[in-house]
Formats: structure tokens, C-alpha cells, sequence
């Protein structure tokens, strides 16, 4: 059995919260561990060693919240647009590495900002879907202010995650609140149905399609 998810304002804006402070911790405290080992450790390797480390760390910070500051914040006034390219540099920050990569064959277009965000969400959920790395395939699902998109995700393990197809038309197991962890789908079909869409995940064979058309 499921239910509708109804959440209050407050409830939703707390709970992406928690979802973007999630993704910062890891790197946040990797920067912070670098420091205290540069200030209790007098060996040059070591130092050196604690030094690239707080690069990196720093470096995936600051692309996980170029990231979030689109594809979950305000970006501009009401009816601002978004240029897609800018959409695609902060994916590939946020996501690209040497396990996996993204094929962008969205044009460059300003876009309505809710629906460069649901694009993002959707890259997000694709992304969750292939652990191990893969294949990331963007595409957009018609023309212009009205187009939709389609996420392909391939590679060695796919999986999709039981609940995420439900919590994506705003259903959930009966029983079972939304979390931190759930919110993210949740809000991508809110994106959604703002935009007049329709989000579905699905798997077709060795691929999961993310779709919202």
C-alpha cells in the first residue's frame, strides 16, 4: 500500500536543507582533518600529503555548491531563466570523474528556471542509479521553453531505487515518512508538475531512463 506525501513548507524546506548539508559534510570535513594534521605534523610528506587533500576537498566543495545553488535555490527572481550551458558546467563539476561521465546533447538555451532545476534533480537520480560509475545521457524531449528531458544512465551496476518511481509522483509506502535521503525525488516531481510534466523512472535492460515529458 502507499499513500500521498503531503508535507508543510517549513517541513520541505528543512528537509532539502539537510540534504544539501549532507552532501557538504564529507568535503567540508576532509578540509578540516588537512588542517589539523598540517598544524600537529611536522613532516614534509605528510604536509604535503594533507595539502592536496585540502585541495581537492576544496575543489569539491565549492562544485557541490555551485551545484545546489541551482538545482535547489532561489536562481533570481521569480520568472528568471537560466542559461542550460551553465547548467551543464555545474553538472559536470558535480558529477563527472574518472568513473563517470556525461554525454550533454541539451542546446544552449535560457530556460525557466524550475525547469533547468527539475533537469539537474533528474541528473541527480541518474546519477544515484549507476553506483560503480557509467554513462550519463542528456537529452531534451522536444523544443524550446516547453521541452522536456531524458537522463539515460548506463554502466556496470544499475539500480533503481524501489521507492524512488513512487516518491517522484508524490507516493510512499504506507508507514514510511519522508527523509533527508527521500526528499530529493520527492522534489524533482514537484519540479515537475510545476513545469506541467510528467517524471517517470524506469529500467530498460541494462539502463535507467529518467524521463520527464
Amino acid at each position: 500500500m502507499s499513500g500521498a506525501i503531503v508535507l508543510e513548507s517549513l517541513d520541505l524546506a528543512a528537509l532539502l536543507c539537510s540534504r544539501v548539508c549532507h552532501d557538504l559534510i564529507s568535503p567540508v570535513g576532509a578540509i578540516t582533518n588537512g588542517l589539523e594534521v598540517m598544524e600537529e605534523d611536522s613532516d614534509e610528506e605528510t604536509k604535503t600529503f594533507a595539502m592536496e587533500l585540502i585541495k581537492k576537498s576544496a575543489r569539491t566543495a565549492s562544485a557541490k555548491l555551485q551545484f545546489c545553488r541551482l538545482a535547489f535555490g532561489a536562481a533570481g527572481s521569480a520568472g528568471a531563466q537560466i542559461d542550460t550551458g551553465e547548467a551543464e558546467k555545474v553538472a559536470r563539476g558535480m558529477i563527472e570523474d574518472e568513473k563517470t561521465k556525461i554525454e550533454w546533447t541539451v542546446p544552449r538555451a535560457l530556460l525557466p528556471k524550475n525547469r533547468v532545476k527539475l533537469l539537474l534533480n533528474m541528473l541527480l537520480i541518474a546519477a544515484q542509479a549507476v553506483p560503480r560509475g557509467g554513462s550519463l545521457t542528456v537529452e531534451s524531449v522536444g523544443e524550446g521553453e516547453n521541452a522536456g528531458f531524458r537522463v539515460r544512465s548506463t554502466g556496470q551496476i544499475v539500480r533503481v531505487p524501489q521507492a524512488a518511481p513512487g516518491l517522484l509522483v508524490g507516493q510512499t509506502a504506507e508507514g514510511h515518512a519522508v527523509d533527508a535521503h527521500a526528499i530529493q525525488p520527492f522534489y524533482t516531481g514537484l519540479l515537475a508538475k510545476e513545469c506541467g510534466l510528467a517524471v517517470s523512472l524506469t529500467r530498460e535492460g541494462d539502463t535507467a531512463v529518467i524521463a520527464a515529458t
